[in-house]
């Protein structure tokens, strides 16, 4: 893996201070740096926003203990969904620490639970990366589990609290996060992928819960919140709010336009990987430009899993007339 580093659990954790008191956690996914966010608030309860793979556990055990978060201490694990590169460490870490709450929307609490159609449904998209990216998902016991509904609120101790609100589109149990104090918004998948290397925006559509119509709905829904600043599990924070937005509605409305083309002409979903990479690279080719990033965000968000999830929504959507 081009500029990967070969063992992320022997690296010195990369910690970053955003201000009131919310720190960014580099999980070091699969070895690189700069791919998975996990996000500290510490706060009077002290909560943690996104655990990555199961593999970067011990990379944000090591983190939080160098913020001084103590076994006892984390009072909330927080989840904007199950996809194991934002869940796959719940079950370490609520091992780890004994006293905190695991916080998913009510969707995804199952799997949480018995995480074996989860891991199956990962093994089918990623396949040999599997067990190279994420590792297994160890079980959590369902009295730990703390289920969000359509609206919630995630109490941070001092009067501060968390927002959630569902917003699917990229999975049926995303939610959105927004800090009452700092108004961070943390956007998990449903913005998309933010490169902050380049400033690019990429589609995050795959299998097998992708929904065009839903996904706009959410990008409308996140907007609305006017949030301060947008904080992304891929990869960090970012503050140019509407130019991200409306970029990120653009790529995706311009992938579905591609996917779309080469179903109605009726060729298979290999033809349609070819034509989205091939127009990719002619919308975007400042992206490409920086080999190194393009490699590494490839590695994470493959153009086959993003098109196949479009794809799978197609068929569903012709199948349904």
């Amino acid at each position: 893996m081009s500029g990967a580093v070969e063992n992320n659990v022997q690296l010195k954790p990369e910690i970053q201070d955003l201000g009131n008191s919310v720190y960014a956690i580099d999980t070091m996914m699969g070895g690189y740096r700069g791919i998975t966010s996990s996000y500290l608030i510490a706060s009077d309860k002290p909560s943690l926003i996104e655990t990555g793979s199961a593999l970067c556990a011990p990379v944000v055990i090591q983190s939080l203990q160098e913020l001084g978060i103590g076994r006892n201490d984390l009072a909330s694990i927080i989840v904007t969904h199950i996809h194991l590169d934002h869940a796959g460490g719940v079950g370490d870490l609520a091992k780890e620490f004994p006293n905190a709450e695991i916080v998913v929307h009510e969707r995804g609490a199952k799997h949480l639970v018995d995480p074996t159609k989860l891991v199956a449904s990962a093994y089918r998209v990623f396949g040999a990366k599997m067990d190279e990216f994420f590792g297994p998902l160890i079980a959590t016991d369902s009295t730990r589990i703390h289920s969000l509904g359509a609206q919630d609120r995630i109490d941070l101790g001092g009067g501060r609290y968390l927002e959630s609100f569902h917003n699917p589109g990229h999975a049926s149990h995303h939610v959105a996060l927004i800090d009452s104090e700092s108004g961070d918004l943390y956007t998990g998948d449903a913005a998309g992928v933010y490169i902050p290397e380049t400033g690019d925006i990429r589609p995050a559509t795959p299998p097998p819960d992708f929904d065009f119509d839903l996904a706009q709905h959410s990008l409308a829904a996140m907007k609305a919140v006017q949030p301060q600043r947008l904080l992304f599990s891929h990869f960090g924070p970012a503050e140019n709010i509407d130019e991200i937005f409306d970029e990120s509605l653009a790529q995706l409305n311009y992938w579905v336009e591609w996917v779309s083309e080469v179903h109605s002409d009726n060729l298979d979903l290999d033809h349609a990987i070819l034509m989205v990479k091939k127009k990719d690279r002619e919308v975007n080719a400042a992206f490409y430009q920086n080999t190194e990033v393009a490699e590494k965000f490839e590695e994470l968000s493959s153009t086959a899993a993003q098109v196949s999830g479009i794809w799978r929504w197609i068929e569903s959507q012709k199948s349904s007339e």
